[in-house]
C-alpha cells in the first residue's frame, strides 16, 4: 500500500491541494486514505474516468459494513465532494 501511495502523482496533487488549503495533517491522511481505497476498489482506475455512480457504489459497499471496516460517512462524503 505505501509504495502505491508514494508513487501516485494524482495523490501527490491531492496532498498539495490539501496543504495549500491548510487542512490538518490528520485530515490529509484521512482524505488520501479514502481516495486510495476508492482507486483500489475500482481496480486502479483513475478517478477522472469515474463519476457519481462509482462513488455511490463505493460508499454503499463500505457503508454496508463489509470486511468489518469502519465507515465515516461525513469525512468520506466531504473528501469525495472536494477531490473526486
Amino acid at each position: 500500500m505505501l509504495n502505491y501511495l508514494k508513487r501516485s502523482k494524482f495523490l501527490d496533487r491531492v496532498r498539495m491541494v490539501i496543504r495549500a488549503k491548510q487542512y490538518a495533517y490528520s485530515t490529509e491522511k484521512t482524505y488520501v486514505s479514502w481516495i486510495y481505497r476508492f482507486i483500489i476498489f475500482h481496480n486502479k482506475r483513475h478517478p477522472k474516468d469515474m463519476g457519481n455512480s462509482e462513488i455511490s457504489e463505493f460508499l454503499t459497499y463500505f457503508g454496508s459494513g463489509k470486511k468489518g471496516l469502519c465507515f465515516y460517512p461525513k469525512s468520506s462524503f466531504k473528501c469525495f465532494s472536494v477531490f473526486i
